[in-house]
């Protein structure tokens, strides 16, 4: 039987467009050309000179034979060359590439050959790493150099400048918008801490919807001051460059990611939101007083990536800013969860409130499955806030998948969910809480660990800058906790004061047996290397 409502109605120009973030330019040109768009060192734009700057960036990528399908790499700190990027490489067809500005010329390497580079935009900070890993690589590149005003550029190693490049396009280029919004339009390679970088491969759709995901999540007004101490390398910024392009708002850039700079930029263009790993907030509440500046407002500040101690949320809040809690992967575009706040959670103290905000929490508007699982049944854990159980995912915000890589993505994919790796509880309210990646997981005497666990309780520790606990073998449990620890500047602690003070909060197995003073080894995403704290905790 047919469906009379199908019957001579169908899908045409009038009513269908695939959804595509560059429409959120074209709009914000038009409504508020002269909006102070692109804020870098002494230098602004308008949104309308952002504009044409985007249509000449595309324009002079399609007359070098850049289209549909094509890779386009930049490697660039936050400045306006890459935010640029994520509009001018779109509006031609082809799928942008922004590549992590820490990686050796190795990996650089086998990026440009995996992804079929045709064009790199590089920042000329980088010059010998760029040229280190050009001569590894056996595909003609167009090079085009980025001579950014704010710093001294290394070696001239391109055909071409940016700025001249931009000169060669034509402000009145006409962007090639998607047919279909399953078109491709991004590949990140993902940042963890172990093995070598996938390709995770967005879609136009995903890209959409996440970047008006965090509109809601986070309950932005229109015309934000965004202070970019995320990489834009990473996720696409977890979408924001678009995200805020749609509110009209003004991208603050900056190139060296510091405490002072970050309180100087806040006092001088009152910046009224910026994201962040752990470490970021880290770097904030602990600056010495010398650097900091009292804030003009209330600031809002999203923060992912390892699990945020409670401690470092409640000292965030004292210095002025309101934290969010979200949760993702490279995988799901950056940001899918949110620790949304409830009102009750007002009538709590501090402390408590912290703890609550540390958790992961519910799904993004835009993100249509969330659940702790089995991994193997599929079958969902209790909401006990105690039964672990893998974070599956599902919806519009999931990766198209992993590129030439099928076997990977089938396996990512098994059963109709994104299986992410990472282990967590359901709470009786259906807040979710990570509680470890599965790898992380310390299993002594039969008993399953969490590090974050331990983490948390060291951080508590007011001695204690920095803390990250993995497993050491041990030949009667398998494996114990063992902890390594960065104290404050003037502290001066010993291992036996550390785990005497665990000893007042965690049951014994939980206990490190062992404490190593150390810096942490991070990725350029504030991660913490664990793969690396695990070889050294063999050699212990």
């Amino acid at each position: 039987m047919s469906n009379h409502f199908e019957t001579d109605l169908p899908q045409n120009p009038a009513n269908y467009a695939a959804l595509s973030p560059i429409t959120f330019l074209t709009r914000t040109a038009f409504v508020h050309p002269q909006r102070t768009s692109v804020i870098h060192g002494k230098r602004r734009w308008t949104w309308a000179e952002t504009y044409q700057r985007c249509c000449k960036l595309a324009s002079a990528l399609s007359k070098r034979g850049i289209g549909k399908g094509d890779t386009v790499s930049i490697l660039a700190p936050n400045i306006p060359a890459i935010f640029e990027a994520h509009f001018g490489v779109l509006m031609t067809g082809a799928v942008l590439n922004t590549l992590n500005i820490r990686l050796e010329a190795e990996t650089l390497a086998n990026i440009f050959e995996h992804a079929e580079t045709k064009v790199l935009l590089a920042d000329r900070e980088f010059s010998p790493l760029i040229k280190e890993a050009l001569a590894k690589v056996n595909r003609k590149i167009l090079l085009i150099d980025i001579d950014d005003p704010e710093i001294e550029s290394g070696e001239f190693l391109g055909e071409i400048e940016y700025e001249d490049f931009l000169a060669e396009g034509s402000v009145d280029f006409e962007a090639v918008l998607p047919e279909d919004d399953w078109q491709s339009v991004s590949l990140n390679y993902t940042s963890g801490t172990t093995g070598i970088p996938k390709g995770v491969v967005y879609h136009s759709r995903g890209a959409y919807l996440l970047s008006t995901g965090n509109v809601l999540a986070w309950e932005m007004p229109h015309r934000p001051v965004y202070l970019w101490t995320l990489p834009m390398f990473h996720c696409n910024g977890w979408c924001f460059p678009w995200t805020i392009t749609l509110l009209a708002g003004t991208h603050v850039c900056l190139r060296k990611v510091t405490a002072k700079n970050i309180y100087d930029s806040i006092a001088e263009h009152r910046v009224t939101h910026l994201c962040g790993a752990p470490i970021v907030m880290n770097m904030i509440c602990s600056a010495p007083q010398e650097e900091q500046r009292e804030l003009p407002h209330r600031v809002e500040m999203l923060t992912a990536a390892a699990p945020p101690p409670p401690t470092v949320i409640a000292r965030m809040e004292e210095a002025g800013f309101n934290v969010t809690h979200v949760y993702g992967l490279t995988e799901v575009y950056g940001p899918s969860v949110v620790c949304e706040w409830q009102e009750d959670w007002a009538q709590q103290d501090k402390s408590t409130q912290a703890q609550l905000k540390g958790r992961q929490g519910v799904r993004y508007h835009v993100l249509e499955g969330l659940t702790v699982a089995d991994p193997e049944t599929m079958k969902p854990v209790p909401a006990d806030g105690e039964t672990m159980g893998e974070i599956l995912m599902q919806g519009n915000i999931v990766m198209k998948g992993y590129l030439n890589n099928p076997v990977e993505t089938e396996q990512a994919f098994a059963g109709g969910w994104f299986h992410t790796g990472d282990l967590g509880v359901l709470h009786p309210d259906g807040y979710i809480e990570l509680k470890d990646r599965s790898k992380d997981i310390i299993i002594s005497g039969g008993e399953n660990i969490s590090s974050v666990e331990i983490e948390n309780v060291l951080y508590q520790h007011p001695d204690i800058l920095e803390a990250a606990v993995v497993a050491r073998p041990d030949e009667k449990w398998g494996e114990t906790p063992c902890a390594f620890v960065v104290p404050k500047s003037a502290a001066v602690l010993n291992e036996n004061e550390v785990i005497q003070f665990c000893r007042t909060k965690l049951p014994g197995f939980k206990i490190p047996k062992n404490v190593v003073f150390s810096e942490l080894p991070k990725t350029s995403t504030g991660k913490i290397r664990k793969s690396v704290l695990r070889e050294q905790a063999k050699q212990l």
